[in-house]
């Protein structure tokens, strides 16, 4: 997934923000800029953030500058007596608020990394100032009577794709966010903007909360039979950090977890496990999700229906691919239709294997990940344990990167002296076939305290031209995957090797970016088209021709055998009819969410119950007491998903589709390659997705490709 962007103020409208006060006297402007790096332009040759400078108290100071800076540069554009035209108003619009943006997105970025209290702190201060701010923006009907005049022009301006692409959308979003409201009603929408802010970040303080304080302790050694050596060892670790000599403590972050769910012999400690897991924000504590849940779906709903809107899907859904929440609503059901017998027929399956195994007990949620695990094994001959020595998390990403250079001709050159945020993080200057400089790409591979669970990918710089000069971005990947221990380095599951070319593939998104403007750069596309360039890249982790390039012993360095990739390929639809259904879950759950009216709102007493309404259909197991996704669920209340966690799905066609031209060309095809970094992945959002899509395939995608590919028809 793509982390939030924090984007320019032209765009940035989408989590609407409003003006406070901030004036500072030069005096104190020149002592702050003094002792504060944030303030100082970065004057490294790349522009990199001096991480090993930065502290909490400096971004307030910062934040309020960037305010007044803002504020400084939006009240030119509003007090030019000139005629409004595209370049005094809308590229200048575009231009400013730089340090704000620079700022508020390496907070952003720390809280989500490596955060404490203080952060937390800075980032709860700060965000009702950022929201105000943007607020007053697109609320100032000055400045939008400027852009009005210039968006009903347009057609006379001899505008570029580009350029129109820019005041459409700079129009639309201030439309969007209430410029067309009366006074009374932009009041309203302020108080609820501000609201919205604030519980977005105490949900994912929650959530994150949640996950670093509850475990699962195991006290007796006989409890671990089945769990990976290097798993235990991990949870020895972490149980000696915790003063708990005697014990072994199972967290709640990607590697521990799955990791029990999968091989744990012992079905009262998966059993726990899952319990502990699914309760979080539902604990009935101080972090509790519930209220905060139902507070903001409250609130987008108010929000839209004063916009004009029937509900908050269908004001999110006016700038998707999909369009409206029925289109939603009908691709969903057309794939549960497809994928629920499947589902159901796998469900049966484990259950006889299960039996076989001697179990007497019924099938439960608990049990599928370690039952289905076993009859993979049984069926393929394969699992993880198979699989993990020849993918070396090194060896992976330096064949991801070889994999990037033959599609489209980047090299990546490790950097150790730029300063980061946590040791764990690595640098690279990336560079074209010619030596130019592309990028600088981070990576921040394993999970601490500090961090929040999931991948994403986020940018502290975009990519945008700027006096004729292309200034390139800064991308980050992080990623929560199992670390190494005292005896082994950090070996990869065949799920993690996925996740790593899918933010990779977000990450070549940003970094391949090449447009005008960096509100329309790299991923700052509609969220439904964002995941084609990530899911895409998952395809060459189960390509023979490819894994030969990364695949390799971490012990003797051979490449891993033709049986072992002729099973990966076999294996790959294994259970895809369930994968499918529980994703198509978390899709109706977000449309149920934000397609509340009067009538549903009034009803909403518990979240659960709502919950379970919402994925019944999608539902193979029986429900389960205090299992709840909506209170951890980060993509919609914390991220930028709401009304649109379909997109997963909605992409997955996209890259089906495309991947088959790959396949039909060839996986390394230099021309089809080049296609899709000129049409895709270079484009960004200077054009409507479809119609870069069609650029590059030639048709409009065919969602037969993505059935034929999970199995589901021949």
């Amino acid at each position: 997934m793509t982390k939030f962007k924090v984007i320019r103020i032209s765009i940035i409208l989408i989590t609407a923000i409003g003006i406070q006060s901030c004036n500072s006297s030069n005096a104190e402007k020149s002592k702050m800029k003094g002792n504060n790096p944030l303030l100082e332009e970065f004057t490294d040759t790349l522009g990199i953030a001096p991480f090993d400078e930065i502290k909490p108290e400096h971004f307030m100071p910062a934040i309020k500058e960037g305010i007044n800076t803002g504020n400084t540069e939006v009240d030119k554009i509003i007090k030019n007596t000139d005629e409004p035209t595209f370049e005094n108003t809308i590229e200048t619009l575009e231009k400013s608020g730089s340090l704000l943006q620079r700022t508020s997105t390496l907070l952003g970025h720390l809280n989500s990394a490596e955060t404490n209290d203080d952060i937390q702190k800075a980032q709860r201060e700060a965000s009702p100032l950022i929201t105000e701010f943007y607020n007053s923006i697109t609320l100032n009907d000055a400045l939008f009577a400027k852009i009005k005049t210039i968006y009903n022009q347009k057609g006379n301006l001899n505008l570029d794709v580009e350029q129109t692409t820019l005041i459409n959308k700079i129009y639309d979003s201030f439309a969007k966010n209430g410029a067309n409201l009366n006074k009374e009603d932009k009041e309203k929408l302020k108080n609820i903007n501000k609201q919205l802010s604030s519980l977005s970040i105490k949900f994912g303080e929650n959530t994150l909360a949640e996950t670093n304080n509850n475990f699962v302790e195991v006290k007796n050694e006989n409890e671990l039979s089945g769990i990976p050596e290097d798993v235990v060892a991990r949870a020895k670790k972490v149980a000696t950090e915790k003063e708990l000599t005697s014990s072994w403590v199972f967290t709640l972050h990607a590697p521990s977890y799955v990791a029990v769910m999968k091989y744990a012999d012992n079905r009262d400690l998966r059993k726990k496990m899952y319990r502990e897991y699914k309760a979080q924000g539902n604990n009935g504590n101080k972090n509790d999700n519930r209220e905060v849940v139902k507070e903001i779906v409250i609130l987008r709903y108010d929000k839209a229906k004063l916009l004009g809107y029937n509900n908050y899907a269908d004001f999110v859904l006016t700038e998707r691919m999909a369009e409206s929440a029925p289109q939603v609503l009908t691709f969903l059901d057309d794939l549960l239709n497809l994928a629920k017998p499947v589902a159901l027929k796998e469900k049966s399956e484990v259950e006889s294997f299960m039996k076989k195994e001697g179990a007497k007990h019924e099938l439960q949620i608990w049990d599928w990940s370690y039952y289905s695990n076993k009859l993979k094994k049984a069926k393929f001959n394969i699992n993880d344990d198979d699989l993990k020595p020849y993918f070396e998390i090194n060896q992976v990403q330096k064949g991801m990167f070889e994999i990037a250079n033959k599609l489209y001709g980047l090299n990546f050159a490790q950097i150790t002296n730029i300063p980061t945020w946590h040791k764990d993080v690595k640098t690279f200057d990336v560079t074209d076939y010619q030596g130019n400089h592309v990028a600088v790409f981070y990576t921040d591979y394993f999970p601490r305290p500090g961090k929040r669970g999931g991948a994403w990918m986020n940018s502290l710089k975009k990519q945008s031209l700027e006096n004729g000069k292309n200034i390139r971005p800064q991308v980050i990947n992080i990623c929560n995957f199992t670390p190494p221990t005292e005896t082994k380095p950090s070996l990869l599951t065949f799920r993690e090797v996925e996740t790593m070319f899918h933010e990779f593939g977000h990450g070549l998104h940003g970094m391949l970016a090449n447009s005008h403007y960096g509100s329309l750069s790299g991923t700052s596309v509609y969220r439904d088209f964002v995941e084609l360039p990530s899911q895409i890249m998952e395809n060459w982790v189960s390509e023979p021709e490819a894994l030969k390039l990364f695949a390799k012993h971490y012990k003797t360095g051979e490449v891993i055998p033709t049986e072992l990739v002729e099973k990966i390929i076999a294996s790959s639809s294994f259970n895809e009819g369930y994968s499918t259904i529980r994703q198509l879950s978390f899709g109706f759950l977000d449309m149920e969410w934000h397609s509340l009216d009067d009538e549903k709102i009034a009803d909403l007493i518990s979240v659960s119950d709502f919950e379970q309404k919402a994925m019944g259909k999608t539902n193979i197991f029986h429900k389960v007491n205090n299992d709840i996704m909506s209170t951890q669920f980060g993509h919609l209340f914390s991220g930028g998903y709401a009304a649109g966690y379909y997109s997963y799905k909605w992409a997955e066609v996209l890259d089906a589709d495309a991947f088959e031209v790959f396949k039909t060309n060839g996986i390394f095809d230099k021309e089809t390659a080049s296609r899709f970094k000129e049409n895709i992945l270079t484009k960004g959002g200077t054009e409507h997705p479809m119609v870069l899509y069609k650029r590059f395939r030639g048709e409009q995608p065919s969602p037969e490709a993505l059935a034929r590919r999970a199995g589901f028809i021949k």
